[in-house]
């Protein structure tokens, strides 16, 4: 190295490359405190492309031509921003474009903003965010600039790239501006303890956008889900503006517009494998010839949140035919007429999932058929909300069609799905009559939050699963919490991944073998949210505080982001930590820090870290009464 390429302060880290305009390292600290991550970056090839760098003092470097040493951009760092300046040169090529090529091993980097949607190009201002550590936010002194976008998991290393155009005889000198910002909500006066440093350097991170579909995904590189744009949706509502205007509530409705107009994603039927959706080395395909429960409520649940910041109810009355025939078709699939919908899939004990027939929501794992207690509070939220929606467009037949299926529905769910024998929910009911119930957290927390459950019932269905807990010995409220709480055999779970023994597919029977892998027991911060809100809801507020703070701990420890050392990802973890996912980065684990923004005046603040929960911490009596 014949040159120091390298910048450094409390909130930027940076390398440059030295034979193209590109950075080889950038990590950044939005709060500057010095915590700077290196190695975002995929290693540059030390070939020499044409480009020589030098420098202008300790903080400015120039790229210049190596044939006519013209410059092509000029850095400059600051302490807490970056100015990228390009100038036109008599060659005008793609290599004189500046790229950042994220390696997605180490940052899940994502494009929050505006995106043009021919192009899949993003426009200015935008940020540019990087889980764990903050955002930059990024303009320019053109109109009409924007920025390369795309991203790839299937390569190695998998990447996401942001590409500053150089510039041109039509614009000879362009200059972006990034500057460390972080974004997050108010949090009064409590806001300055250390506790909240993990919400700050965190808060977007839900909201990844694959530039490939243009809209938001499980990660940058990863498929467009729509079971999942309703956690987005609750979470844009809690965002502050983002720079230039936008908000997070923009994105939501830029994706919903996406599927209202027929896209597709994993969950409905043809994605990754018609016409509609072709086949895709990137994508996971659907080729169930059913769409799954939860993806339509999920929609209508998004597309009434939009509509409430629609003041003069211009897109909610332009979008409400495609709505109320979605909701038609939600509530078409109650073929019995019960009340409850139902997936054609039976549910049957034994009848397990295949690659062709995937279950009816979000855990594609479980046997989930039939009567889906989980998909069903959906449904039932977005029956209410869209018809408070059709009251507000003057709809009142919708209105009144919406509101009856919801009654009858919150009338038939209760009896449909509670088990006396253990004392609360159910996870389905398959097409022969039997419940399926393996303790599961967050159908109980849905169910709750949706409406459906009142108290007192409400109150000793969380203090079952309180005690549940400390019965099966769970303790580990640092790595969120499992979805089930005791095995599921190999009649109601698979998994179709390689190898079976990283992600809970039983071979046993009885399915213990495969426990606490995966969707099989597995911890995940993905539902802890509601989990925290159904304990706020039924008045356990100091379990639910205790378990707000553990996650923000691990929050600011970045427990959910990554990879472990046997390589599978830190977004699902066995009960001692051991890692067993494979995203990298799951949007919905960072939906419980909607719960501080909610309910953050509640928690009790100490200044020194807290010690682990215990079990024992969390148990509660049949009576309710606090056992601390």
């Amino acid at each position: 190295m014949h040159m120091n390429q390298k910048f450094s302060s409390r909130y930027i880290l940076a390398e440059l490359a030295r034979h193209r305009p590109r950075f080889s390292d950038l990590g950044i600290d939005s709060l500057g405190k010095g915590r700077l991550a290196a190695g975002n970056m995929v290693a540059d090839p030390e070939a020499e492309c044409g480009f020589q760098l030098s420098s202008e003092g300790e903080a400015t470097f120039v790229y210049t031509l190596s044939s006519s040493h013209q410059p092509v951009w000029r850095i400059s760092f600051f302490e807490r921003r970056i100015l990228l300046t390009s100038f036109s040169t008599d060659s005008i090529t793609p290599a004189n474009d500046l790229t950042l090529r994220f390696d997605q091993s180490h940052s899940f980097a994502t494009l929050i903003g505006k995106m043009h949607q021919e192009s899949g190009s993003m426009e200015l201002p935008c940020l540019l965010h990087l889980p764990g550590q903050g955002s930059l936010a990024v303009s320019c002194n053109q109109p009409g600039i924007r920025l390369g976008y795309s991203s790839s998991r299937r390569c190695t290393p998998p990447y996401v790239n942001v590409t500053f155009p150089a510039a041109t005889p039509e614009s000879p000198c362009i200059s972006y501006h990034l500057e460390v910002v972080a974004v997050y909500p108010d949090l009064g006066p409590a806001g300055s303890d250390s506790i909240y440093d993990g919400l700050k350097r965190n808060f977007l991170n839900i909201f990844q956008i694959n530039p490939a579909t243009r809209t938001l995904a499980n990660n940058a590189s990863s498929d467009p889900v729509p079971f999942i744009i309703y956690s987005c949706a609750e979470f844009a509502r809690a965002c502050p503006p983002l720079p230039g205007g936008l908000t997070c509530l923009d994105l939501v409705k830029m994706t919903v517009n996406r599927y209202l107009d027929g896209f597709l994603g994993y969950g409905q039927v043809g994605y990754g494998c018609s016409a509609a959706s072709p086949p895709n080395p990137e994508c996971v395909a659907w080729p169930t010839p059913w769409t799954s429960l939860d993806s339509i409520p999920s929609l209508l649940i998004s597309a009434a949140i939009c509509a409430e910041s629609d003041n003069d109810c211009t897109w909610a009355r332009d979008r409400w035919g495609v709505m109320i025939e979605m909701a038609r078709e939600m509530i078409a699939a109650d073929r019995d007429g019960n009340g409850l919908v139902e997936y054609p899939r039976s549910g049957n004990f034994g009848d397990r999932p295949t690659a062709e027939s995937r279950p009816s929501n979000w855990w594609d794992c479980i046997n989930f058929g039939h009567e889906d207690a989980y998909s069903n509070a959906l449904v039932y939220r977005a029956s209410r909300m869209l018809a408070q929606l059709a009251t507000r467009l003057e709809y009142p037949d919708d209105a009144a069609a919406l509101d009856s299926f919801a009654d009858k529905l919150k009338k038939a769910y209760v009896p449909a799905f509670f088990n006396p024998s253990t004392g609360i929910l159910a996870g389905w009911r398959s097409a022969d009559g039997q419940l399926h119930d393996y303790w599961f957290t967050f159908v109980q927390s849905v169910a709750i939050c949706c409406g459906l459950v009142e108290d007192p019932l409400a109150a000793e269905i969380m203090d079952r699963i309180l005690s549940k807990m400390d019965e099966v010995g769970f303790n580990r409220f640092d790595l969120g919490l499992p979805g089930n709480l005791i095995p599921i055999p190999k009649g109601d779970y698979v998994f179709h991944g390689d190898p079976p023994e990283i992600f809970g597919e039983p071979l046993l029977d009885d399915g213990t073998d495969g426990f606490q892998y995966y969707e099989n027991g597995g911890t995940t911060g993905c539902w802890v949210y509601y989990t925290i809100s159904a304990l706020y809801k039924t008045g356990r507020s100091k379990q639910a505080a205790m378990l707000m703070r553990s996650m923000l701990e691990s929050c600011a420890q970045n427990v959910f982001l990554g990879f472990g050392e046997n390589g599978m990802s830190r977004d699902w973890r066995d009960w001692k930590g051991g890692c067993h996912g494979y995203e990298g980065l799951l949007a919905e684990n960072f939906l419980v820090l909607l719960a501080v923004s909610q309910y953050g005046a509640n928690m009790p603040m100490e200044t020194e870290k807290s010690q682990s929960i215990t079990t024992q911490e969390f148990a509660f009596n049949v009576s309710g009464k606090q056992e601390i």
